[in-house]
């Protein structure tokens, strides 16, 4: 299992690292460690009981819509697309629907919904996995799509630049203006995800319903950009605002009224598919605290810094422009923690302006990618996946694609 090789490297590096730095005499260094680990194992169950109450949440409405069959009519609308990408999941079956709810609230940056929705999906595909121990061909689809997943909008981005934006004294700053680069970059990263998946398991993209999907998604993209420029930024900011929660109350209404009219105790429903959350909750617990140690004890004793100065080298020893390192941290560690990548965005705003390219692009490489361990660890987990195959490999060609075409597009962009 890959998972378990970048686990023991994660922490057998670091422990390397550690030992020079006590050699150079950093006496500390292990207290930082340890410091660290005990963090993050705390951290990993707090993320961990908190799904509960969400997972029960989705749980419970998605039990409603696949009652009422308003889960079934998703996935029967996008059944030409889904039988190209997921030949081995059976037109109609209820992952098809869990995981065409789960790519909405991506696009839309719902995380906090996105999450148990995946999570939905994931228990529906392994109940079609005859090797229960091993991901199948359209689990590993899935979850490369959902770490290279497009967002349409990235709502807390753009929160978090405006806020910061008042802090530094502007005045009618626009925090959405990463909006078009930001789904730029992310665009590249799902195509790059999806051409790695289909050369791997061969599935032949150049069909019509792919090629309806990528031209939809960018007349949607043109349309959504076009309505949005014409506001100001307060008001552009109110309106994302709006979009995501108006979608997320709108599906629940939708399910609720639709299993009301179909004569079905909705209440009973909501509690049966509720149910299921605790039991999912605590199953992840264990796979998200083993992979967030070892992310710790990597970052604390300077490996993610290390990386960074030897790119920052190779980029200058080409005579390459370097502007971009600065933000590239971001990049590496969403790919680790999405709290971690937040924390470094924040701190290129604070250090460059919210205004500047560097802080441009870092924000753009935040809302653009995804946490490819923290859910290769959480989904899989919670269905108890030991044989990853290719989902990690294809995934970080997403993630790296990603960043490339992420400093490519505020090159483009902020030069």
């Amino acid at each position: 299992m890959i998972l378990n090789h970048v686990w023991v490297a994660f922490i057998l590096l670091g422990f390397g690292a550690a030992l020079v730095q006590l050699a150079l005499g950093d006496v500390g260094v292990f207290g930082r460690v340890m410091a660290g680990i005990f963090d993050t194992a705390k951290t990993g169950f707090d993320i961990s009981l908190g799904l509960v109450g969400v997972m029960s949440l989705w749980l419970g409405v998605m039990r409603i819509g696949e009652q009422a069959g308003v889960i079934q009519l998703f996935a029967r609308a996008l059944a030409p697309f889904f039988d190209r990408l997921f030949p081995g999941v059976p037109r109609g079956h209820p992952a098809a629907g869990s995981m065409v709810m789960n790519f909405s609230a991506n696009m839309l940056g719902l995380d906090n919904a996105a999450t148990p929705l995946g999570l939905k999906a994931m228990r529906e595909l392994q109940a079609l996995n005859p090797r229960k121990d091993t991901a199948s061909d359209a689990m590993v689809t899935f979850l490369v799509l959902n770490t290279a997943g497009i967002t349409l909008i990235p709502t807390s981005v753009i929160a978090l630049r405006q806020a910061i934006a008042v802090e530094q004294g502007f005045t009618g700053f626009n925090g959405a203006d990463i909006f078009l680069p930001t789904l730029l970059a992310t665009f590249i990263s799902f195509t790059a995800g999806l051409v790695a998946v289909a050369a791997w398991q061969r599935i032949n993209l150049l069909c019509a319903p792919v090629l309806l999907f990528f031209a939809g998604f960018m007349g949607l993209t043109g349309a959504l950009y076009a309505w949005l420029s014409t506001y100001p930024p307060a008001r552009m900011a109110e309106l994302v605002g709006l979009l995501g929660s108006g979608a997320v109350v709108s599906v629940i209404a939708l399910f609720v009224a639709a299993g009301a009219w179909r004569r079905i105790n909705v209440y009973e429903c909501f509690v049966e598919g509720a149910r299921e959350g605790f039991d999912v909750a605590v199953r992840i617990i264990p796979y998200l605290i083993a992979m967030l140690v070892a992310i710790s004890i990597f970052r604390t004793t300077g490996g993610m810094d290390a990386l960074i100065r030897l790119i920052a080298a190779a980029v200058a020893a080409l005579g390459l422009d370097t502007r971009f390192v600065p933000a590239l941290p971001v990049g590496l560690m969403k790919t680790l923690s999405g709290s971690g990548a937040r924390g470094l965005m924040v701190d290129v705003l604070k250090t460059y302006g919210v205004n500047s390219f560097e802080g441009r692009l870092a924000s753009i490489i935040q809302g653009s990618t995804e946490t490819t361990f923290y859910v290769l660890a959480v989904y899989f987990g919670s269905v108890d996946i030991r044989k990853t195959r290719h989902a990690l490999a294809c995934g970080l060609i997403a993630d790296a694609v990603g960043l490339v075409g992420a400093v490519a597009v505020g090159y483009a962009f902020y030069r």
